[in-house]
């Protein structure tokens, strides 16, 4: 009797219905659900660097030697509110609500993507070196670029904001511009747009940062003995350059 039982069984898991076969279909369709829960979604990393238009002129496969440029740069460190000073990007989906977005993330701390962008575009508008972290010559003028990032706000679909204030100061005086940038640049849906609308957003910060210091090095030397004390070199510092007609501020 057991052993008509078993054959029976047998059968029954030979057939395309059988009971056997189904159970093993079901045990891997749970086990496929499971691994699906279990993986993570793939994140996406963006930057804010890349070439400018100068840059990107000159081809992929160009290669330059410059001369030793009259003056240096020096690009501190950037500092950021502490609310997006991580890789995730933190929208705004409210005046006082952001999300935290785990699987859109920057290449670095956005510290970093700020200071690395702008002192590529800052050595390609002015032709000259960034020599933060880096020995120079003491014959050679150095203007230090100091950034502190009162808002980094990015709301989908709407805009991109900066809202900085920087200085230019020459190293080795007591001259120094201190001033502040607001911009504002419209971006699209998705979050490639937004992150362009920073990239745009940063640009045009540089580009009056840039000015500054043509301004600064045009002045000619600040020198507290030269020019006679603090008093005197303050007279000298130009003012903070004016932000062109198509940004937008706030």
């Amino acid at each position: 009797m057991m052993f008509a039982r078993l054959s029976r069984l047998s059968r029954l898991s030979r057939l395309p219905g059988g009971p056997a076969r189904s159970a093993l279909r079901a045990g891997a369709i749970v086990a496929a659900l499971a691994l699906a829960a279990c993986a993570s979604p793939s994140s996406r990393f963006y930057t804010l660097g890349g070439v400018s238009a100068a840059g990107a002129s000159a081809g992929a496969s160009s290669v330059r030697t410059a001369a030793a440029p009259a003056w240096l740069i020096e690009v501190a460190p950037i500092d950021v509110p502490p609310q997006v000073a991580k890789t995730q990007l933190v929208v705004q989906t409210g005046p006082t609500q952001v999300k935290v977005l785990e699987e859109e993330r920057w290449a670095s701390l956005p510290g970093d993507e700020l200071r690395r962008a702008l002192s590529t575009s800052l050595t390609q508008q002015l032709n000259t070196i960034d020599v933060y972290g880096t020995a120079y010559s003491d014959a050679t003028p150095v203007y230090r670029v100091s950034v502190n990032v009162q808002r980094f706000e990015s709301w989908p679909g709407s805009h991109a904001l900066i809202d900085a204030v920087w200085s230019v100061r020459a190293v080795r005086s007591t001259a120094v511009m201190t001033c502040r940038s607001v911009v504002s640049e419209q971006v699209g849906s998705g979050y490639d747009s937004l992150v362009d609308g920073h990239r745009r957003a940063l640009q045009r910060v540089s580009e009056q940062v840039a000015v500054a210091l043509q301004a600064m090095a045009a002045a000619g030397p600040f020198s507290s003995a030269s020019q006679g004390g603090k008093a005197a070199a303050r007279v000298g510092v130009p003012a903070c350059p004016s932000l062109d007609a198509g940004v937008a501020v706030r």
